[in-house]
């Protein structure tokens, strides 16, 4: 999934001459965190709320520029979540700026990116279980694990894998719905997978 799928495009931007209590009304009614500062319709730096707390008391005689970030990290719509994830995790920063031919197109968050997360894994659909299965021997594939859901009346809504951190063997997690999800994690155990976790 890419950045351009999930970041917010009504960008509020402000300019190097703003006051930064024009930036805290503005951030405060809009209800994020940081805004992009363009100037001539480049951007030119990031003002982020704890920019602003640094200089609380002076907030209507500082203007933008004195407070805001100018070595940028950016991203552009074409970059993948994972990447986008790794780079807020590199420099402990909670949003990017999306710039398109060096024009802001966009914002990515943390919070963007757990929704696409939770999205994909089919956690923000209501009334649904998620098992943990350990691929241990050769016949335990995904492939079957979801034939044997489907038999059980089951809808597949997410599926993944992962290493499991102790043994690192592969673990496929499975989110599903069903009227019985017990009798298919059952089901499961009964045909010899290890069911690492049941969330029922």
């Amino acid at each position: 999934m890419l950045v351009g799928n999930r970041m917010s495009t009504n960008v509020v931007a402000l300019t190097p001459e703003d006051y930064l209590s024009t930036a805290q009304a503005k951030m405060w009614l809009g209800g994020f965190r940081r805004v992009p500062v363009v100037q001539d319709g480049d951007l030119v730096g990031i003002l982020t709320d704890r920019d602003i707390r640094e200089h609380l008391g002076r907030l209507e005689r500082t203007k933008i520029s004195a407070a805001m970030t100018e070595d940028l990290v950016t991203v552009t719509p074409e970059t993948t979540l994972e990447e986008a994830a790794q780079i807020m995790l590199k420099h402990k920063i909670g949003g990017l700026p999306v710039l398109t031919a060096g024009k802001i197109a966009g914002m990515i968050t943390t919070s963007d990116i757990l929704q696409a997360f939770l999205d994909v894994m089919g956690a923000s659909v209501s009334g649904t279980a998620r098992i943990d299965l350990v691929l241990e021997e050769e016949e335990h594939t995904v492939a079957d694990a979801a034939k044997i859901i489907a038999e059980q009346e089951g809808e597949i809504l997410g599926v993944g894998t992962y290493l499991d951190r102790w043994d690192k063997s592969p673990v496929c997690y499975v989110r599903f719905r069903a009227a019985d999800p017990e009798r298919v994690t059952n089901t499961l155990r009964q045909k010899g997978y290890n069911v690492l976790g049941a969330h029922l």
